[in-house]
């Protein structure tokens, strides 16, 4: 897997520091201090993830207590942003406009 570039991102961990690799992420400002991270998988690790339902997380500690982790496969279970909503209201209005035209006619 690696890691990769998405729309929201807002900062890019490691980006000089070639002995790790760029972390493409969005970092919320909140109490939690969330960092948001987008990873794609090669075609063969798609076909593993199929067949045998498992992916492995490693995570460094530096030997202090772990902080809290989630995966997911869909993006709005991670986080939101404002413009979902004017995707679905256009989409929805374009639809809508759609309807009404073919019902003028």
């Amino acid at each position: 897997m690696k890691p990769v570039e998405f729309k929201h991102q807002n900062v890019v961990f490691a980006k000089d520091q070639p002995e790790y690799q760029p972390l493409p992420a969005l970092r919320i400002e909140s109490p939690e201090g969330e960092v948001i991270s987008c990873w794609k998988m090669s075609f063969k690790e798609r076909i593993k993830v199929l067949f045998f339902g498992r992916v492995w997380l490693s995570l460094m500690s530096f030997n202090k207590p772990l902080t809290p982790s989630y995966m997911a496969v869909n993006r709005k279970e991670v986080y939101s942003h404002s413009d979902d909503s004017v995707r679905w209201h256009k989409l929805f209005l374009g639809k809508l406009q759609k309807c009404l035209f073919k019902a003028r006619k």
